[in-house]
């Protein structure tokens, strides 16, 4: 999933995806334990997935000039 297709959610629906993706994340994570996970590559991508909805998530919330200051 693309950083502009999460960027364009609304509040709502980044939670919604972002449940669905960790429960994607944990299964994949038991099918590679099993050994019945064909590509780990599947493990990498849904892990980043997770990652770009929280940094949205997180943009979201952090005030505008937030980022500015350090």
């Amino acid at each position: 999933m693309k950083y502009s297709q999460i960027k364009e959610m609304t509040g709502e629906e980044l939670s919604r995806k972002l449940e669905e993706l960790k429960e994607g994340y944990l299964k994949l994570r038991f099918r590679h334990a099993t050994g019945q996970l064909d590509s780990t590559a599947k493990l990498k991508a849904a892990r980043r997935d997770v990652a770009r909805t929280l940094t949205a998530q997180n943009a979201r919330r952090a005030p505008k000039g937030a980022a500015a200051k350090e």
